[in-house]
């Protein structure tokens, strides 16, 4: 996640060699060969982006299928319905019944966890698709200060006021990328712990949900 300051920082550096008498004849040339490097740094920092996103999806899927899951099968047969109707079930001698009971809990059962995923999955995307949107910004940002700055060499322009000028747009903040990468992994390591109570599983899905949306609120 160090690309931008570091191509920053470069830009920054051929800036500051305006202020020198002359200007290297091979500077527009590594102007201009920066300006494909910023493109060739931005397709490997996107895809370790999704690849970060996907591995927090599969987390997810875990939390579901080892904490959620048992904890919503032994609520589902505390109803006094459900439990009543399994005995009768289990007693039957007729495997149609059995079949039967499975072809109309099955689909029920299913939808639930469906929904459940798709509860704690959706901010995780939205999430994945705010960062990449900034992170496209930020280097569409650096490429169009790199098409400025290999223009403004090739003038050999010195003017003091223009190269003060190129060294305030080079200067764009920082988004602390960084910090929303980890807040999410440690939002999925609270939300992937083991050894919790029914409670707690509760609990932890909704803290969940309620970090990832906080981050996505102070990114935009």
């Amino acid at each position: 996640m160090d690309a931008k300051p570091k191509i920053a920082f470069l830009l920054m550096g051929f800036l500051l060699i305006l202020g020198c008498a002359t200007i290297p004849s091979e500077a527009p040339q590594l102007s201009a060969q920066l300006g494909t490097r910023i493109s060739a740094v931005e397709a490997p920092h996107r895809r370790l982006l999704a690849d970060f996103f996907n591995e927090k999806r599969r987390r997810v899927d875990e939390f579901i299928q080892e904490e959620w899951i048992p904890l919503f099968a032994k609520e589902l047969f505390y109803d006094p319905a459900i439990a009543d109707t399994w005995d009768e079930v289990v007693r039957s001698q007729e495997m149609g019944d059995r079949v039967k009971f499975i072809l109309i809990a099955g689909p029920k059962l299913q939808k639930k966890i469906n929904e459940k995923r798709l509860e704690l999955i959706q901010p995780l995307d939205e999430l994945e698709r705010t960062i990449a949107s900034r992170l496209k910004n930020e280097y569409d940002q650096m490429r169009a200060i790199n098409n400025s700055l290999t223009s403004f060499l090739v003038s050999a322009s010195k003017v003091e006021e223009t190269r003060r000028r190129y060294l305030e747009l080079v200067g764009i903040s920082e988004k602390p990328f960084d910090d929303f990468i980890n807040e999410t992994d440690q939002a999925i390591t609270e939300l992937a712990g083991v050894g919790k109570t029914a409670q707690d599983i509760v609990k932890d899905a909704e803290a969940f949900k309620s970090k990832i949306e906080e981050i996505i609120k102070r990114i935009r």
